[in-house]
């Protein structure tokens, strides 16, 4: 990627050596990238993809929220209601190292901002930046407690996305996916997600899979999880309008996506696959989605809800 001499984001939270304990956080949903090959197994059953899909779209429906308005950007209120969030304290943050990891994913943010904001104007709206946390180890967030086990993860209860920047390194190493453009990738589907809470996609998520089986929760995840892969595709697309892609950086982007595929994760953690456990998409899927909003560039190509995955 060519991003020397580009702006860098300050909307970074450095938590990097501070220590942190677990102070009583209710655990609350978060959405993240697998890091870990651990998979628990679930029952099947339970209503069809179609099925879940149709209640998916009238639910957002009676809720006053358009899901094709929402993934065509048309109608009156494209992107719905922005919901509030709780608001809780926050752990200091102390001056942002100015290393040469940090100044990329800084930069890689502000380009994310760049272009949703772009997005959101176009539709008469404003877009919230969200708050990148750097943490070592472990942190708490509005979602609950996390180490950095858990891999880079979006909380849509404080808008702010979190990472031990080491996830890079293990990427790198125990996934394959060494490159600049496939550590962008990974920031940009968490953005993604940020997108997702704005335009009220993850609140009705978290509220339905409440009442789901394991088996059906997971099948809606993936179908969340593989809009933030086409989103961050979006994000890949105007990326590389402006002449900031090099030979090979869309390459090392559809490989992470091909090695942090439920399916690429299990098989080589344990050897076996369990579908009806796979909760972010298979490798084939990431690669699809994420692609789709690469050579678009358009929120109606990202609509996983009404289209097969």
């Amino acid at each position: 990627m060519r991003l020397e001499g580009r702006r860098q984001s300050t909307n970074i939270e450095d938590r990097r050596g501070q220590r942190t304990r677990n102070v009583g956080y209710s655990p609350r949903p978060r959405v993240r990238i697998p890091s870990s090959g651990r998979v628990v197994r679930t029952g099947g059953g339970g209503i069809s993809g179609i099925v879940m899909l149709i209640i998916l779209f009238f639910v957002l429906r009676s809720c006053g929220i358009d899901p094709l308005a929402i993934l065509a950007g048309g109608g009156d209120n494209p992107f719905g209601e922005i919901v509030p969030q709780t608001q809780t304290s926050q752990a200091p943050s102390g001056p942002v190292r100015n290393d040469a990891t940090t100044q990329f994913v800084a930069t890689v943010l502000a380009e994310t901002e760049d272009v949703w904001d772009g997005i959101f104007q176009a539709n008469g709206k404003s877009y919230p930046k969200p708050i990148l946390v750097l943490f070592e180890g472990q942190v708490s967030s509005a979602c609950g407690f996390a180490s950095a086990a858990s891999g880079p993860f979006y909380c849509p209860n404080d808008r702010k996305l979190y990472i031990d920047l080491t996830f890079y390194d293990e990427l790198a190493r125990r996934f394959k996916a060494s490159g600049d453009f496939a550590q962008a990738y990974v920031l940009a589907h968490e953005v993604g997600h940020h997108v997702q809470n704005l335009i009220g996609v993850l609140p009705q998520f978290n509220r339905m899979r409440q009442t789901m089986s394991q088996a059906d929760a997971n099948a809606l995840s993936v179908r969340v999880e593989l809009q933030a892969d086409c989103f961050a595709g979006i994000w890949g697309h105007y990326t590389a309008q402006k002449g900031l892609l090099e030979k090979g950086d869309l390459e090392e982007a559809l490989n992470a996506a091909t090695q942090i595929g439920d399916d690429a994760i299990q098989r080589r953690t344990q050897g076996y696959v369990v579908p009806e456990s796979f909760n972010h998409g298979t490798s084939a899927q990431r690669r699809e989605w994420f692609n789709r909003g690469f050579q678009s560039g358009r929120l109606d190509d990202c609509d996983t809800f009404n289209n097969p995955v």
